[in-house]
């Protein structure tokens, strides 16, 4: 063997036999005999996996989340369309389509309900799992890129099924959808609008690598000598898969510009906030960058002329560049007190 070819046969897609075609489009195309018990399952799996997302984000509780993200179902359409593709299978394609449709509908329904029992907005400002899901980047289509290359090598080795649960929450697809529906009820589209990108890109990446991992795998050939229906692979099909994912790339890269621009203000902030607080007595707490605006907090006691001190950073930020940057100082009251009981 040559020096290279461990490396080359290591890094090779493993060849497809009929079991695999079959346990391949058994699991993945909506048809047969198992039809009906897919679609239950899928929709059981779906609204509980929503109830946990939604539930998850509103507590804030990053454990919940994941755990909705293990028990949702979405994968599976995702995926189910993906090989459809690759077998040229149009009406699969239109099945799963509509399931991943109808399912992300019903998770921003669900979302949007058990937002109407919360008494306080959802939004970025004030919630972690939020703000983590209305701004995606380019890396996020990265990390959505190989996610599906995962998913879809899974699919061609039996043996590594058990990573699956892995590829679930390295993925966000049902949380993104949570979002959109609690943060549309709290009023909040923009946000909204940034969480639906985060799963429009997700979907498109994971079907996009999942096509070229199965046709690298020769799905297609395998599926002949199993006996299973195979079309004709139009190249507009291929150029619709890779087109949508360049599509979601445009405005990822715009908002990784915006977020690149808001980290400088923030880093140029944090010195001269630093400095004015330690001037005027008090202590800096945070220094971050929320809804297109420089918020400062700072601690430490009530003056008699609180409002004309907390002008004086404006200036301040003047001089360092940041004229043109929005800015909210907010005091909060520190000190503390021993109040003894009355036994």
């Amino acid at each position: 063997m040559s020096a290279g070819g461990a490396p080359t046969r290591f890094l090779r897609l493993p060849s497809l036999d009929d079991d695999d075609v079959r346990r391949i489009t058994g699991t993945f195309f909506v048809e047969g005999a198992a039809r009906a018990r897919m679609l239950s399952a899928f929709w059981m799996l779906l609204v509980l996996s929503a109830i946990i997302a939604s539930a998850g984000v509103v507590a804030d509780s990053a454990a919940t989340v994941i755990g909705a993200m293990i028990v949702a179902p979405l994968m599976q359409p995702i995926l189910g369309t993906a090989c459809a593709v690759v077998l040229a299978r149009r009406r699969q394609i239109v099945l799963n389509l509509a399931l991943v449709i109808a399912g992300a509908l019903t998770v921003v329904v669900i979302g949007y309900l058990l937002g109407l029992t919360v008494h306080v907005p959802v939004v970025a400002d004030t919630n972690s799992q939020v703000a983590g899901r209305v701004s995606p980047r380019l890396i996020d289509l990265v990390a959505a890129l190989a996610t599906g290359v995962v998913g879809a090598y899974a699919l061609t080795r039996s043996d590594v099924a058990d990573s699956l649960p892995g590829v679930a929450i390295a993925i966000s697809l049902v949380p993104p959808l949570a979002v959109v529906g609690l943060t549309l009820e709290s009023g909040e589209p923009d946000q909204a609008l940034g969480a639906l990108l985060l799963f429009g890109t997700n979907v498109a990446a994971i079907i996009a690598t999942g096509t070229i991992v199965l046709l690298l795998a020769r799905l297609r050939d395998a599926a002949r000598r199993a006996g299973e229906p195979v079309g004709r692979l139009a190249g507009r099909t291929l150029l619709v898969v890779v087109g949508s994912v360049v599509l979601v790339s445009i405005p990822l890269g715009l908002g990784s510009r915006s977020v690149l621009q808001e980290q400088v203000v923030v880093s140029e902030a944090q010195p001269v906030a630093e400095q004015w607080a330690q001037d005027q007595g008090w202590t800096l707490s945070d220094v971050a960058w929320r809804s297109g605006t420089l918020r400062v907090v700072v601690i430490g006691p009530v003056t008699d002329d609180e409002d004309a001190e907390l002008d004086t950073l404006r200036p301040l930020l003047d001089d360092a560049g940041l004229a043109d940057v929005d800015l909210v100082v907010t005091l909060v009251a520190g000190g503390s007190a021993t109040l003894p009981g009355s036994a």
